[in-house]
């Protein structure tokens, strides 16, 4: 499952290229057209109140992600949040300070899988027996937990994060591939639908910008939200188009 690193020569040599005179080509114009130049024109005004504003949230969920909760669980789904948000980019000494405090050990399969695509989403190893409490005798994951639905989406992306040689990662990724798919008419639409996003695009392979869009719809209803770092969230995607679009005009001009 994993890449091989690209491999640059040591030193780059000075090339003397010739120049070529092209013929001009006649390319219709594109069906998006300004879309893209006009999609934030009116998304949001960044003015100083707005930048205001938006420090205040920052600070706010920054304090938020240092704060000292009830268990580990908690942080981890707070952490999943801010990164699945967009907003990760933010806090990037907090989560790794954050992160390196939540090597406990737990025997649920959701709060495991999931601090273990955390901590190997930011580089760090984290072996992959951390899941043999959850096999049997013969290496298949045990029969209470083919119920734990939100458990197995979450060992699925996991999964993902596997290295070669890691064979019991691809036995995981395909089994769970598998049931999750046979689950998908047996959950409430709103879960089904992740279940298909994940099966078809997981995080792993996703673009975060794509990824952010998509999941600031989840977390919008979901009832354990975060209101400051939802606000946050959506102030900082909506910011980010009004940037690129000024960054597009400028290429165009």
């Amino acid at each position: 499952m994993s890449s091989q690193d690209s491999e640059f020569p040591g030193s780059i040599q000075t090339a003397t290229f010739d120049v070529v005179k092209r013929n001009t080509a006649n390319y219709h114009p594109t069906l998006w057209g300004d879309h893209f130049l006009t999609y934030a024109s009116d998304s949001v005004t960044i003015d100083a109140t707005t930048e205001q504003e938006f420090e205040g949230l920052k600070q706010e969920v920054r304090r938020i992600l240092v704060s000292t909760t009830e268990n580990d669980s908690q942080k981890l789904c707070l952490i999943d949040d801010v990164q699945r948000l967009g907003v990760a980019y933010h806090f990037t000494k907090e989560i790794e300070d954050e992160l390196q405090k939540l090597y406990n050990d737990d025997n649920n399969l959701y709060t495991v899988a999931l601090r273990f695509r955390l901590l190997r989403q930011e580089g760090y190893y984290v072996p992959c027996d951390v899941f043999n409490k959850f096999k049997d005798d013969q290496g298949k994951l045990k029969e209470y937990l083919l119920d734990d639905v939100h458990g197995m989406l979450c060992l699925y992306e996991a999964a993902h994060l596997g290295i070669r040689g890691e064979d019991v990662l691809d036995e995981d990724l395909a089994f769970t591939a598998s049931h999750l798919e046979s689950m998908v008419s047996h959950v409430t639409p709103q879960l089904a639908e992740q279940i298909i996003r994940s099966l078809n695009r997981p995080i792993r392979r996703n673009l975060p910008r794509l990824e952010a869009n998509y999941y600031i719809d989840i977390y919008s209803g979901d009832d354990s939200k975060n209101q400051t770092l939802l606000k946050f969230a959506k102030l900082d995607f909506k910011m980010l188009q009004v940037q690129h679009q000024k960054e597009l005009s400028s290429i165009t001009e």
